[in-house]
């Protein structure tokens, strides 16, 4: 029986796990599922944003659902003091999630939802990978009361593991993002990029980026990517531009996977909403979308994988919308949606 851990987290977490939780025990109610406190309700309960407990449990399980962490009550600028985000960072550390995957794939019903014309977004279907564990986010940090510095670094292994999880999503062509042009660790990047594509993947297309004008081309040509393959804070910012083309944050899953074998995490890329919770109105339609990435990479259901993503597809084309998306259906109506286009599959 798989045991799925999940961790509500803070803000609107709680309420779109709840709405998880109804779809993925209809789609599979055999998985053992488990709650765990984690982010901000973990700081406040156990004086810890990653209770030792937490970890435990998540390492003995299959895979891991986070719903969202953080808000302004944790908000702080001493570096020394736990808050949400880094309980986050340790649990990608300490499972060794290397690999965070973020599919942006428009839904037609949501075509006009989006900033951009539908004749730019129509047909986009790209896949983010991210490299999750190394880069500034990890490096160094110093501060003084007149600077402060964050290193980037990246190792020769770190760049290829990621590099062969992009190259093996691929259905054509990898751009791989940089700044080759400014930054060192942006030349290794390159390089050993482009040895691993000649070593191991020469029948893949392969092209490189910079990351000023991959923004660019993400909201001018967004067709044009097949998988973007890049560092941290590179794929943190893409991805969250990248998300926009589906018209919200609240459309956008993510997985977050190690080796094989280990848990991986999903979780929704939108925040804590802290300004709607405990109102009832979050759009869980990312998180269901997180469940079916979870279903598929982290037990390998992809049956019940491909009935969710289609049930999603198939509410909003039958005119759901929450209110990011500007409509006014609650979270309870828009789970009610989702489940109802199961049953009929």
């Amino acid at each position: 029986m798989p045991k799925i851990v999940t961790l509500p987290g803070d803000g609107i977490g709680p309420e779109i796990m709840d709405a998880a939780v109804r779809v993925l025990q209809t789609l599979a109610p055999d998985i053992e599922i488990e709650e765990h406190l984690f982010g901000g309700a973990a700081l406040d309960a156990a004086g810890s944003s990653l209770p030792d407990e937490t970890l435990a449990a998540c390492r003995g399980a299959d895979a891991v659902l986070l719903a969202a962490v953080g808000g302004p009550k944790w908000d702080t600028t001493d570096a020394t003091a736990d808050r949400p985000e880094r309980g986050l960072l340790a649990l990608r550390k300490e499972l060794g999630l290397f690999a965070n995957l973020r599919p942006v794939r428009p839904v037609p019903a949501l075509y006009d939802a989006s900033p951009l014309k539908r004749e730019i977004i129509e047909g986009t279907d790209m896949l983010v990978i991210r490299e999750l564990t190394g880069g500034i986010y990890f490096g160094e940090k110093t501060r003084t009361a007149t600077s402060a510095s964050d290193v980037c670094a990246y190792t020769t292994e770190e760049i290829e593991r990621i590099a062969r999880v992009a190259f093996r999503a691929a259905r054509a062509k990898v751009t791989s993002v940089d700044k080759a042009n400014v930054l060192e660790t942006s030349r290794l990047w390159r390089e050993v990029v482009r040895e691993l594509h000649a070593r191991e993947f020469p029948d893949v297309q392969l092209e490189h980026t910079l990351v000023d004008s991959t923004a660019m081309q993400l909201v001018s040509a967004p067709r044009h990517y097949d998988v973007i393959l890049t560092e941290n804070m590179f794929g943190d910012i893409l991805s969250d531009e990248a998300a926009m083309l589906t018209g919200s944050l609240g459309m956008l899953p993510s997985a977050s996977l190690g080796a094989e074998g280990d848990p991986g995490v999903f979780e929704p890329v939108h925040g804590s909403a802290p300004d709607i919770a405990g109102q009832g109105i979050a759009n869980p339609l990312a998180m269901f979308l997180s469940v079916a990435l979870m279903l598929r990479h982290g037990i390998s259901r992809e049956a019940e994988a491909a009935a969710l993503e289609s049930a999603v597809d198939q509410a909003l084309e039958h005119g759901l919308r929450t209110r990011d998306l500007g409509g006014d259906a609650t979270t309870a109506e828009a789970t009610d949606a989702v489940l109802a286009h199961l049953e009929r599959t």
